[in-house]
């Protein structure tokens, strides 16, 4: 099964509600859909959402990098052959991983398929079903109390409360949410970068003192800022959780050496796919670090891909790929089994999706 060509299209799906954080503010899912084409008639999908402020990508960007980069090096290539046509995808071009993580998970998908094994089993097989979270938008206190009970009803009982864009306010926020949803409900915080070390050390020692149960403070300061995430974990009784700051097993290993965060967000828009978020598994495993599974404002495409991964392995103790779930509607057939906050896959080979509906194609 040798790779002929690879297309590509665009999809979008609404939201139901704006989503907001202290980077942006969308109101549906614009990604590009990836087909590898196979001399045996038979494709793999994938998917790339890009996400200018944090991978520096559009979606012009992601195309041209497939086209013009990985196509003419992947021509030709053997899928039975894996180690040999990844090596391939990740020396066709620097960064761009959210293009490569399209390619390489329809690759796999394409190797789960020859194979006839679901994906989750070739990595690892851990288990058939993860939870997620639910995302909270950043909104005024009332309307993310409000939101919050609305995602109680759904059956949700852990939540992802954005913040980071107002510290005053972001202290009335978490407040209100608490308040609104009451003891059993496990919160988690994101800021996207949107403090500074001072301050997300003054805002959470304000909420430690007044609340109890608040799981993790997702990636509080910039990126780059790795002596100031220290600063915050050393500082705070709240778990720190590494994102934005986290592209590879290299940034992975400088964070885990010096201490920066106690948790490891791995998406696959950033590690360039399946085998740069192992990498980091495996490194994590090596330190006893666990590992947060996350994603973009995906579709169920690269969530079924991030999902297959998180039931692999076992370092991945929490998960955060609910953007299916803040969409109105799901264009997806197959993949992965969606009940409230459960997400399960399926014993069909690869990925499991059986087609998308809504891809223009061009």
């Amino acid at each position: 099964m040798h790779i002929t060509n690879i297309k590509t299209g665009l999809i979008s799906v609404p939201l139901r509600t704006p989503f907001k954080t202290s980077l942006r503010t969308i109101d549906s899912i614009k990604s590009v859909v990836v087909s590898v084409e196979t001399d045996a008639g038979i494709t793999g999908i994938g998917e790339a959402h890009p996400t200018g402020p944090i991978t520096g990508e559009s979606i012009g960007s992601v195309r041209g990098a497939i086209h013009e980069f990985m196509l003419p090096k992947l021509k030709g290539k053997e899928i039975a052959n894996l180690e040999d046509t990844l090596n391939t995808l990740d020396s066709s071009m620097v960064k761009n991983t959210s293009a490569k993580a399209a390619v390489e998970m329809a690759i796999y998908d394409l190797f789960g398929k020859k194979y006839q094994i679901p994906l989750y089993r070739l990595l690892g097989g851990y288990r058939n079903q993860v939870e997620t979270d639910l995302t909270i938008s950043v909104n005024s206190p009332e309307e993310m109390a409000r939101d919050s009970r609305i995602a109680i009803d759904r059956g949700f009982r852990i939540l992802k409360l954005k913040v980071g864009l107002n510290p005053a306010l972001d202290i009335e926020r978490i407040m209100a949410v608490k308040e609104a949803c009451g003891p059993m409900t496990v919160l988690r915080l994101d800021a996207n970068q949107g403090w500074s070390a001072r301050e997300a050390v003054k805002i959470m020692r304000e909420i430690e003192s007044e609340i109890t149960g608040i799981e993790l403070l997702e990636q509080p300061v910039l990126a780059h800022d790795l002596e100031g995430l220290r600063m915050v974990k050393e500082s705070i009784e709240t778990p720190v959780l590494a994102d934005e700051a986290v592209f590879s097993a290299i940034d992975a290993e400088k964070i885990i050496s010096m201490g920066a965060a106690d948790y490891i967000n791995i998406k696959l828009m950033k590690t360039g796919g399946l085998r740069g978020a192992m990498r980091i598994c495996a490194l994590a495993e090596m330190h006893n670090v666990e590992c947060f599974l996350g994603c973009m404002m995906e579709t169920k495409i690269s969530v079924t891909a991030a999902a297959h991964l998180a039931c692999a392995r076992s370092i991945i103790t929490r998960c955060d790929l609910d953007s299916p779930a803040l969409c109105s509607t799901d264009p997806v057939h197959g993949g992965i089994e969606i009940e409230g906050p459960w997400l399960k896959v399926s014993e069909a080979p690869g990925l499991g999706i059986d087609h998308v509906d809504g891809i223009i194609w061009d």
